[in-house]
């Protein structure tokens, strides 16, 4: 039970502490629209979603293969 408190309440001051320094940050908040960036930010988390999307299925296939290997086995 400990650690879970310890847990939570480092998650809490980590994401204060990411959280805060944008919320104080001053200047232009539409930047990356502006400069054009921002299709290329999107275009990168989107191939690294695809990425993570692939890699599930293909281990998904592995798995279903090897647990009928083990079912014909047994």
């Amino acid at each position: 039970m400990k650690f879970f408190m310890v847990r939570i309440f480092s998650m809490i001051v980590l994401l204060l502490a990411i959280s805060l320094p944008a919320a104080f940050a001053e200047g232009n908040r539409d930047f990356m629209r502006e400069t054009g960036k921002i299709n290329v930010v999107v275009a990168v988390i989107l191939v690294i979603f695809l990425g993570i999307v692939w890699y599930l299925v293909r281990l998904e296939r592995q798995l279903t293969k090897l647990e009928h290997l083990t079912k014909d086995d047994a």
